[in-house]
């Protein structure tokens, strides 16, 4: 029997240990920290955390991550507290093997709540540190968003606004807070480096970083010399990067095996904020995570990371563009959502059992997508998409869902389907050759209507426009095709949807009738996918 804290190994061999001192470089950490977490879910622990694992080990590295939890503040309490901040990584490959391993480079967990004065002052202490090089997040592409699709200010950001940053409850005011207490220490530098899903997310979190400064210094919150800090990126910097592994929520079977084995209490618990999260976190094994090299206060040695590529600002632009807008993320938002209508628990088994759904989901990006992304040359497009469809998407151990790919998808659309369009537009003068993606659009909006394709209800997944898009699809039933009118319209010419007009595309009418014939009746939509892709050869 082997024990680190909470993990008791009742097969040797069967799990890894870390092989470094935990509670040396977690106590390092702890006294000058040097790289800061916001966003300590599920992705970050495995990811991120496993990138901290592996450098400890080799010797790069000598202390952990700071953890910090902006949020949901249950991941705290339930999952970092009591198991002594340590983390199970569960590596699952195609042939149905895993790898298990505990992370020890997860030094504490911080709650960032202005009105907890203890975890606010340790929060504080952690960004006036001289030894703080730099901060990545993985709050999803909603943790830095200002605004509604209408344009106006959250409430929540309002109140940031009004209230300063010794009250700042909004991850960007929490941030920005934060920043001023190390201007005010020393105007030390910074790299503040988003990890997140989505396009130019270093541009995303710097825009936002700034409105918050600016607004403070309007009311007279901060001195006029903070915005001069925060925008000099010589001192504060905002690396662009591209990130990539499939983590699904934690399985309960993977859960249970592990308790088979001697690990104690590894059942996933759903937070009152509705995370989906447990002690271990599953994943696959493939990894991207291309950093722009822009560190003003230094770096470990993080391209010593496993599938760690530091580059220049466009070679990260290219290898986003690749990955966000053509090789993976269209597929999943393309395919997801329909899934979820057709029935479909697992992706990777509909890709597996549905024929018309793979040839959709290869005309996605081999067909529409590759003709026109640009080569990074780190990452070669072709390879990228070849080994999704040839390993990682039919990986049904991975247990990723369709209802989790649909997940946010109203933020997601237009990148992941918009950059494709605008190319088409840019080379044909139209988009109206398409034909997998605005499918792919009008089965999300399909899917919207919360109802399958053999009339049955279901819950939707989690989407910050859910509500405002149901209530403008509110008088469409399925089966009933004349009760389709105009209501597909706000929708897709709203550009802080798309980033265009989707009807200046020449696809605009295209998705209206493919929308129609989907909500015609029961088996509409597995018909009307057929109808559009089943007819598809050449490589399928």
């Amino acid at each position: 029997m082997m024990t680190v804290c909470f993990f008791t190994v009742s097969h040797k061999g069967s799990i890894s240990l870390p092989k470094y001192d935990v509670e040396k470089v977690c106590q390092k950490a702890k006294e000058k920290p040097v790289w800061v977490h916001f966003g300590i879910g599920n992705i970050f622990r495995i990811f991120i955390g496993g990138i901290a694992d592996g450098l400890l080990e080799e010797g790069e590295l000598d202390r952990g991550i700071t953890c910090v939890e902006t949020f949901d503040y249950d991941v705290v309490d339930k999952i970092y507290e009591p198991f002594d901040n340590l983390g199970l990584s569960v590596l699952l490959h195609g042939n149905g093997t895993r790898e298990y391993k505990v992370l020890g480079s997860l030094a504490e967990a911080v709650k960032a709540i202005s009105s907890d004065s203890a975890q606010w002052k340790r929060l504080k202490e952690i960004f006036v540190s001289p030894s703080l090089q730099m901060v990545t997040f993985t709050i999803t592409e909603k943790g830095y968003a200002l605004q509604k699709a209408d344009g106006t200010r959250f409430p929540f950001v309002e109140s940031d606004i009004q209230n300063g940053p010794d009250k700042a409850v909004g991850a960007m005011a929490i941030v920005t807070a934060m920043l001023y207490e190390r201007y005010k220490a020393g105007k030390y530098p910074l790299a503040l480096v988003s990890m997140d899903n989505c396009s130019h997310n270093g541009a995303k979190l710097r825009e936002s970083v700034m409105v918050m400064a600016e607004e403070w210094k309007k009311a007279g919150f901060v001195e006029a010399g903070f915005t001069d800090y925060v925008s000099n990126e010589k001192v504060v910097a905002f690396p662009w990067t591209m990130i990539d592994k499939i983590t699904p929520r934690p399985s309960k079977q993977i859960a249970d095996d592990l308790e088979a084995l001697g690990v104690e209490n590894m059942q996933p618990v759903i937070t009152g904020k509705r995370t989906y999260i447990a002690p271990f976190v599953n994943a696959e094994k493939p990894q991207y995570l291309v950093i722009e090299d822009s560190f003003p206060n230094g770096r470990p040695a993080l391209e010593k990371g496993f599938g760690v590529y530091m580059a220049d600002r466009e070679t990260v632009n290219l290898s986003e563009r690749m990955k966000v807008t053509v090789c993976l993320n269209p597929v999943h938002s393309a395919t997801g959502p329909l899934g979820v209508v057709l029935g479909y628990d697992l992706f990777a088994h509909m890709l597996n059992t549905n024929a018309d759904m793979l040839k959709m989901a290869r005309m996605v990006a081999y067909d529409e997508g590759l003709p026109v992304v640009p080569d990074p040359g780190i990452l070669s497009p072709q390879e990228f998409v070849d080994e999704l469809f040839k390993d990682r998407f039919p990986n049904e151990y991975l247990g990723d869902t369709n209802l989790r790919l649909a997940v946010d998808v109203s933020q997601m659309v237009g990148i992941r389907f918009g950059e494709t369009i605008k190319a088409y537009v840019a080379k044909y003068g139209d988009a109206s050759r398409l034909t997998a993606i605005p499918l792919g659009i009008a089965g999300w909006l399909r899917y919207m209507l919360g109802v399958d394709d053999y009339g049955k209800k279901y819950e939707l997944a989690p989407d910050p426009m859910k509500e405002e898009i149901q209530d403008q699809l509110k008088d469409i039933v399925v089966g009933q095709p004349e009760t389709f009118k105009n209501q597909l319209k706000p929708i897709l010419s709203n550009e802080r949807i798309f980033f265009i007009n989707i009807y200046e595309t020449g696809l605009g009418e295209k998705i209206e009738i493919m929308f129609r014939e989907m909500i015609s009746g029961p088996g509409a939509v597995k018909e009307t996918i057929h109808k559009y892709v089943g007819r598809k050869t050449g490589q399928y």
